[in-house]
């Protein structure tokens, strides 16, 4: 059952099921928390109480916000885990893991854990080299630098096909739903901001984490040319010992729709780690 929280005079959708330590799910720019539909089941089964979320401006929550940066998820992150009476571990993607990164920074009473799935939290640069040698990635930058200059749906779309390299089995269904979602109003104003806003504030407060930190990426992700890489920079910035990283092989952006069990192999360890050390 959807409910609504009322934060700054928007609300943010979301649902809870399960019994247990608190797992908060955080989808990427686009997209809504119906991403995480093969992982939600798996996660209460194992014994958490997951609450999934629509981030500010996207799926069922509210658009019109003033900001939609990372700092600013992350203090809906946290305002939902203290609604839920946390702490919590939190899983980010995309936009979402870097928005997770500064939750976890800002109130380290709350946030005991994080998993960062294809995360962008770091500042990013051009790597020249990068689109010159890796066709998916060169293909992946164009069609998203078209979402976020034009709004233009089919550019994302396009880039999803690259994004999600094995489709799941309801693959034409989710897609239709995405695009119809950014076809209401407001809608792809949201991923346009979201897509032109810098990792920056994340990349900043990766040092002042105090929890344990998962990071996956996926081997063919297209928004890097070595996404392994990528994972390798994020976990060197953390204080020492806290990170580690996985690499889902063929796997793209979307580890939790394309490779849920793979991905669960890897997040329920973790989850018994971290919340063992709550």
């Amino acid at each position: 059952m959807t409910e609504h929280l009322n934060i700054d005079g928007g609300t943010v959708a979301y649902d809870v099921a399960g019994d247990g330590p608190l797992v908060v799910l955080a989808h990427g720019m686009g997209d809504s928390r119906h991403s995480y539909r093969f992982v939600v089941p798996a996660l209460v089964a194992a014994g958490y109480r997951v609450a999934n979320a629509d981030l500010r401006g996207c799926g069922e929550s509210s658009t019109g916000w003033d900001g939609y940066s990372r700092t600013d998820i992350a203090g809906d992150l946290l305002a939902l885990v203290r609604h839920l009476g946390g702490p919590a571990v939190v899983v980010g993607q995309s936009i979402s893991g870097g928005a997770a990164t500064i939750a976890a920074a800002t109130a380290p009473d709350l946030v005991t854990g994080l998993v960062e799935l294809a995360p962008f939290t770091r500042a990013q640069s051009v790597d020249l080299r990068g689109l010159l040698r890796v066709k998916r990635h060169r293909q992946a930058m164009v069609r998203l630098g078209r979402t976020a200059a034009f709004g233009d749906v089919g550019a994302w779309t396009r880039y999803l096909d690259l994004a999600v390299p094995a489709k799941p089995a309801d693959w034409g269904a989710e897609l239709a739903r995405i695009e119809r979602t950014l076809r209401e109003p407001g809608r792809m104003k949201v991923l346009q901001r979201m897509g032109n806003s810098s990792p920056k504030d994340a990349g900043a407060r990766l040092g002042d984490v105090r929890c344990p930190v998962l990071v996956v990426e996926g081997s063919l992700d297209p928004d890097w040319a070595d996404p392994r890489a990528e994972g390798e920079r994020v976990v060197a910035d953390l204080p020492a010992g806290l990170g580690e990283l996985a690499v889902i092989e063929g796997a793209g952006h979307y580890p939790h729709t394309q490779t849920p069990d793979e991905l669960l192999a890897l997040v329920l360890p973790f989850l018994a780690k971290t919340s063992a050390r709550a």
